[in-house]
């Protein structure tokens, strides 16, 4: 026939312009309501004193951070003989000493930031479960609908 197309249309459900699919949402961007009130000596000791307290909701550590560290065999302590010990052995032993007691704070801090945030996590992981257990019985709810319509009226 003149005019018509040659394409043939198969007949079917036509899926409306609202119906597509969502795009994809930023995890990052997402803020889970939730009620997390750490322990104030927590964050504390998570925190560097004299600098912005430390947010676990907020704070992202990075893959590096948080592999775990080789543990290293101690090297056997050499005794230094009296007459050696000199005011240049005592300045080394003195930085060293102060070396360690920083590497030591660096190690607790970083460790104490890792469990309050882990501890939020945990807590943020509850709520969302909890929340696509609700979407869920709710998607079902939505479906028995769906299910009793069409078997009443037809399909859509």
């Amino acid at each position: 026939m003149p005019g018509q197309s040659s394409k043939l249309r198969r007949p079917g459900p036509i899926t409306p312009v609202s119906r597509s699919t969502p795009s994809p949402v930023d995890p990052e961007g997402v803020d889970v309501l939730m009620n997390f009130d750490p322990d104030p000596a927590d964050l504390a000791l998570s925190s560097i004193p004299g600098h912005e307290t430390f947010d676990p909701r907020k704070h992202r550590f990075s893959e590096e951070e948080l592999k775990p560290q080789p543990i290293m065999k101690k090297a056997r302590k050499i005794q230094v003989p009296d007459d050696q010990k000199d005011e240049k052995y005592w300045n080394r032993r003195y930085k060293n000493n102060e070396a360690a007691k920083r590497s030591r704070d660096a190690r607790r801090l970083k460790e104490n930031q890792i469990t309050v945030r882990a501890a939020f996590l945990e807590k943020e992981n509850a709520v969302l479960r909890q929340e696509v257990a609700n979407i869920r019985q709710e998607l079902s709810r939505y479906r028995s609908i769906l299910s009793k319509y069409e078997s009443q009226h037809g399909t859509l």
